[in-house]
């Protein structure tokens, strides 16, 4: 057999292993693993200490948050910014803005609330507003601001447009979601929450995992429903 049949099938082989790899370790893959083989419980079923995961519905506590590029009310909001780059004859996609921001909310199951502590999370949610802009595609008004307000813009050396593409996921108020971590039974005021809400199960992260949370149907399944 002649060597450059031989190195063909080789070279498939290790780039098919590359790109699996990639995507198997991927953060969203990463999170989506540990949501779905996590132990199911009801948020009424924890014992204070208990690691595991609860699926709820979104419920704000107080004013929500406006998403920057959709103008949503919500709860949570995760957007990415890329651009594509070029050297020499191929081209990748460059992050240039990744931001999460949580506001005050519970997840709600029956009776009984849950409050994440946001200091500590991994996301996946699912981003489904997407919008770009290039050759003559012109950002609007709001991906203009957004970029401006994290010390970017759309336009490029003469300002020509860069070709960038914005992705967006929100968690809505009544969204189902699954959260994973560590809870312990609180009151409202250990909380800073309003007295309506008694006890709410407080879910932390733990000293070797942070809090695992998602919105995608996948992970919000369980084994009780």
């Amino acid at each position: 057999m002649e060597p450059q049949l031989i190195i063909i099938p080789i070279v498939l082989a290790v780039v098919g292993t590359i790109i699996f790899l990639s995507l198997y370790f991927s953060k969203k893959a990463v999170i989506k693993r540990k949501l779905k083989k996590a132990i199911d419980k009801k948020i009424s079923d924890f014992i204070s200490g208990d690691i595991a995961k609860v699926v709820g519905k979104v419920e704000y506590v107080g004013e929500p948050l406006i998403a920057p590029l959709s103008g949503r009310r919500c709860a949570y909001y995760y957007v990415l910014v890329e651009q594509q780059v070029s050297s020499g004859k191929s081209s990748h996609w460059e992050n240039v803005i990744e931001e999460e921001v949580a506001g005050a909310f519970v997840i709600r199951d029956g009776r009984h609330c849950a409050h994440i502590d946001s200091r500590n999370v991994k996301s996946v949610l699912v981003e489904d507003r997407q919008y770009s802009s290039g050759y003559g595609n012109d950002a609007t008004a709001e991906l203009e601001k957004y970029l401006n307000a994290h010390g970017q813009k759309s336009e490029g050396t003469f300002g020509w447009n860069k070709n960038m593409r914005y992705k967006e996921g929100v968690l809505e108020e009544g969204e189902l979601i699954a959260v994973m971590g560590r809870g312990e039974w609180k009151n409202a005021e250990q909380q800073q929450l309003p007295d309506t809400y008694d006890r709410v199960l407080a879910i932390t992260s733990t000293d070797k995992e942070p809090v695992y949370l998602s919105d995608d149907p996948e992970t919000v399944r369980t084994l009780y429903a």
